[in-house]
């Protein structure tokens, strides 16, 4: 089946494309909102230029699709590049990242009802710790470039997630209770290698902004 990805740069877009590809289907084109509101409700928005340099790495088409952010509003923006996809593409369906939020499955998957696309979400209440355990045995690596929750704090921007990774997320759910893969928003990702890539993606923090327990990293 040919697929669009909704695609933001971060591990879990990167993975549901990737375990989509192992499917046999095939990934028509990559599709990125870039949002003006760093706090959207729905698009995942820091390093998202990056998303570019990505998909020249996996030789994948990317349509990107500008949005204000305003909630719910937003999702209008969202189903204009959809049906872009769909007719310059003639993709069947849409692979999502969504793991555990609701909000977006069930607004996506109301768009895709709309124009007549299945909708695919291979993460979808999946165990956290595990998803990331086999992001690490599929070879990816990927570094945290923004965080957003106590006791999270700037040290964590450029973080690679690892085995080390792993341990302290777990004792975090354990005394805080995050959510080890971020999906509470406490923590976003950006990939930069993976099976799908041509070679590594090759950027470095040139600055790190914000204050208390809200960082995000800007790469270069």
């Amino acid at each position: 089946m040919k697929l669009g990805v909704l695609f933001s740069g971060g591990k879990d877009s990167v993975h549901s494309a990737w375990l989509m590809k192992k499917g046999s289907h095939e990934l028509s084109c990559l599709i990125s909102i870039f949002s003006k509101n760093q706090d959207s409700y729905m698009f995942h928005t820091p390093a998202i230029e990056l998303t570019k340099k990505q998909a020249e790495l996996m030789k994948i088409p990317l349509l990107i699709q500008e949005t204000e952010g305003e909630k719910e509003i937003e999702l209008n923006d969202l189903e204009r590049v959809l049906n872009r996809a769909k007719e310059d593409f003639q993709i069947e369906g849409i692979v999502s990242g969504a793991i555990e939020s609701n909000y977006q499955k069930e607004r996506i998957e109301k768009i895709c009802k709309k124009l007549n696309l299945k909708c695919f979400s291979p993460l979808w209440k999946k165990n956290q710790i595990e998803i990331l355990e086999n992001l690490i045995q599929e070879k990816f690596r990927i570094v945290i470039s923004a965080v957003a929750g106590y006791p999270l704090d700037k040290s964590w921007i450029g973080r690679e997630i690892d085995n080390k990774f792993i341990e302290e997320m777990k004792l975090l759910r354990e005394k805080y209770n995050l959510n080890p893969s971020g999906e509470g928003g406490e923590f976003e990702s950006l990939v930069l290698d993976c099976p799908l890539f041509s070679e590594k993606l090759d950027v470095k923090i040139i600055e790190i902004i914000g204050e208390k327990n809200s960082w995000r990293g800007i790469f270069n």
